[in-house]
């Protein structure tokens, strides 16, 4: 990701928007698959390029080719581990070695140790002179202590220093580090435009527009991960079948999905089932696919609450298989027309 036109229009757009603005440190907040990584990227990619405009960097420069190959001397990004490996992003030579050592595995959270490396990476002086960028993502795994450690640069950065915190679940932000920054709330493309891009994407293996509009309505509207779905082969052909496939206790279609993509699909089933029972459409499912007569609301609730307890452990090294059993086990008690009618 260097040049601007690389990004989904509505990216583009709020990408210009912010670059008008003043300020040292800005929140990027929304659900995840809404694009904050790279609009983040492509607003400190902007305020280090050496020929920016008011669409962003310029996408040719020695600045920006350092921050495509990730080895920006004014540029820290800050991110677990876990999340950084996956993006293509060097973690420091010590927690490189001690999970090359395998001491320990790659963080799920950001790290203390790390953030105080970055905060002293904010005093330094700019290197190529046009001061320097923070950017943390996702801004929500910061623990307490953390946070606790950027609060003093995000009130009084020195320097030059501007930074971003791109939130995919701001209510696990603290307060104290909300209040010091400037939020932009990301916006949800249109239809039109996000089954576009999509298309343009996949190019010439793209589905066609009803099957991309059934991925587009399987991950709530967000078209990063609708992309993102589609390139790892998913079908969505299948999504409408999963719901009497699973009230008939196959779990089949699933049976390939890690334990937390199993989990988000019975949560968006059962919203869709709450839904339906407080006559409202559902936002998941065609509403020809689920069940003519929602189970009861209690039922409802309950499983909700249940589904809710597991998200807490879902990560946790429990036998999958198990696991599995269990929530099929679950999913067709309160699926099953037998149960309801009783």
């Amino acid at each position: 990701m260097s040049k601007p036109d690389t990004l989904a229009p509505w990216l583009q757009t709020q990408l210009a928007h912010l670059l008008r603005q003043r300020g040292h440190a800005w929140h990027l907040e929304g659900p995840s698959g809404l694009g904050q990584y790279a609009l983040g990227l492509a607003l400190v990619q902007a305020w280090l390029c050496e020929a920016p405009s008011e669409a962003g960097a310029c996408g040719e420069c020695r600045s920006c080719h350092l921050v495509d190959t990730r080895a920006h001397p004014d540029l820290s990004v800050l991110m677990p581990e876990t999340v950084a490996l996956e993006l293509g992003w060097p973690l420091s030579e010590k927690a490189q070695k001690d999970i090359d050592d395998k001491s320990r595995k790659p963080s799920k959270e950001i790290r203390v140790d790390a953030m105080r490396e970055t905060v002293g990476f904010a005093q330094r002086t700019s290197a190529r002179g046009r001061g320097m960028a923070v950017l943390v993502y996702p801004a929500e795994r910061m623990n307490t202590e953390t946070a606790n450690t950027l609060l003093k640069t995000l009130e009084e950065p020195a320097g030059d220093t501007r930074l971003v915190l791109a939130c995919e679940a701001t209510h696990q932000l603290l307060p104290t580090v909300r209040s010091r920054c400037q939020s932009h709330a990301m916006v949800w493309p249109a239809e039109a435009d996000a089954l576009h891009w999509i298309k343009q994407a996949l190019g010439a293996k793209s589905p066609t527009d009803d099957a991309l509009r059934t991925c587009l309505r399987a991950v709530g509207g967000r078209p990063e991960q609708a992309l993102s779905w589609l390139r790892t082969g998913w079908d969505p052909k299948q999504w409408d079948a999963l719901p009497a496939a699973m009230a008939r206790g196959d779990w089949s279609l699933l049976a390939k999905w890690a334990p937390d993509q199993q989990l988000d699909v019975m949560q968006k089933l059962c919203h869709d089932l709450m839904a339906l029972a407080s006559q409202a459409p559902p936002r998941f499912f065609a509403v020809d696919s689920l069940p003519p007569v929602a189970p009861r609301w209690g039922v409802l609730a309950r499983w909700s609450r249940d589904l809710m307890q597991a998200a807490r452990s879902v990560e946790h090294p429990y036998s999958a298989g198990l696991m599995q059993e269990a929530w099929a086990a679950r999913t067709r008690e309160v699926l099953a027309p037998e149960k309801r009618a009783a």
